[in-house]
C-alpha cells in the first residue's frame, strides 16, 4: 500500500499502520432527535465491531440541485445537535463547510471539518479552514485530477497545517454520470496524506433527474470494498434507518442496519492486505 503520513482527529488515527477511519452518519440533519438516535446506532456498532468511527451529518445542503429541496436546520441549530452527538454519544463530529463565515464557529464543535468537492480550490475557504488547527477533510473535485490535490496540500502547508484528509469521490464522466479510477486512491497518497473514498457520493448521476440527482445505492458496498482492496485509509459513508424517506441524498445512502456487514467486510479486506504486505517480504528475505 502506498505511504501517508498518520494524522490525528480527535482521539482517531488515519494514515499509513492505523485502521481504517469509517466517516458515517445521515447526509443532513433532518431533525435533533433523529440524528442522535443514528449518532448512538453508529457508536454501538464501533464499540461491538471495533471500528474507529466519525459521526457527520451537515448542517446545510448548499449545492442542492434544485432550490426548493430541504437543505437542513442552519448553522446554529446544526451545530447545537452536533454538539450534542459530541457530548453525549462520544465520538468525534464533522461537517461541511461552504464559507469563510462559518469556519469559526464550526471549528469550536467539530474536530474535523469537511470542504465539499465544489469547493476544494476556495482558496480562502481553504486557508481559514487550515488556520483553526483543526484536521481538515478536502474532497477532490469531480472536475480535477487527483495529482492537481496537490496544490490543496500545498495551500494548508502554507498555514502550518498538516493535518489534511484528502476524499476520492469519483470523476465527471460525460453527462449525469461520474467513474472511480481507484489508482487515485495511490496517487493521493503519494502526496504525503491519507486518502479517505466517498462511497456515497460516488454513486451519484448529477442532475439526472432533473431537479434532482439520480443514484445506484447498490454499487456503494461494491466501491467500498474496491477502495479498501486499492489502499484507502478510510472510508466515508451516508447511512439512514429509511434512506427512501431521507429528505436529502436517500438513494444514495445504504440502510443503517446493513452497515456492519460491510464494516465486517471491508475489515477484512484490510487485514488480507496487511497481512500479505508482511508476509511477501520476509518471503524474498527468506529466498535471498
Amino acid at each position: 500500500m502506498a505511504g501517508s503520513q498518520p494524522v490525528r482527529v480527535g482521539d482517531r488515527r488515519c494514515g499509513a499502520g492505523s485502521p481504517l477511519l469509517w466517516i458515517a452518519g445521515p447526509c443532513v440533519i433532518e431533525s435533533h432527535d433523529l440524528t442522535l438516535s443514528i449518532a448512538e446506532t453508529l457508536a454501538g456498532f464501533s464499540a461491538k465491531l471495533g471500528f474507529q468511527l466519525i459521526f457527520k451529518a451537515s448542517f446545510d445542503k448548499a449545492n442542492r440541485t434544485s432550490g426548493k429541496s430541504f437543505r437542513g436546520p442552519g448553522l446554529q441549530e446544526g451545530l447545537k445537535t452536533l454538539d450534542a452527538v459530541r457530548q453525549k454519544i462520544g465520538v468525534p463530529v464533522t461537517t461541511d463547510l461552504h464559507e469563510t463565515s462559518q469556519v469559526e464557529a464550526v471549528a469550536q464543535v467539530c474536530e474535523l471539518l469537511q470542504i465539499p468537492a465544489f469547493l476544494a480550490r476556495q482558496t480562502d475557504l481553504v486557508l481559514a479552514a487550515g488556520k483553526t488547527g483543526r484536521t481538515v477533510n478536502i474532497k477532490k473535485g469531480q472536475f480535477m485530477a487527483p495529482w492537481d490535490m496537490k496544490n490543496v496540500v500545498s495551500k494548508m502547508d502554507e498555514v502550518g497545517n498538516p493535518n489534511l484528509l484528502l476524499t476520492e469521490r469519483g470523476t465527471t464522466f460525460g453527462y449525469g454520470n461520474l467513474v472511480n479510477d481507484m489508482r487515485a486512491i495511490p496517487w493521493m497518497q503519494d502526496l504525503g496524506r491519507p486518502v479517505i473514498f466517498d462511497a456515497t457520493h460516488s454513486v451519484q448521476t448529477p442532475g439526472s433527474k432533473g431537479d434532482r440527482t439520480g443514484w445506484d445505492r447498490r454499487m456503494v458496498p461494491y466501491l467500498a470494498r474496491a477502495a479498501v482492496a486499492a489502499g484507502c485509509d478510510g472510508i466515508f459513508i451516508e447511512t439512514h434507518p429509511r434512506p427512501d424517506e431521507a429528505l436529502s441524498d436517500g438513494p444514495n445512502m445504504i440502510v443503517l442496519e446493513d452497515l456492519p456487514q460491510l464494516i465486517q467486510t471491508c475489515t477484512r479486506i484490510r487485514a488480507a492486505l496487511e497481512q500479505a504486505a508482511h508476509e511477501i517480504p520476509n518471503e524474498r528475505n527468506a529466498a535471498a
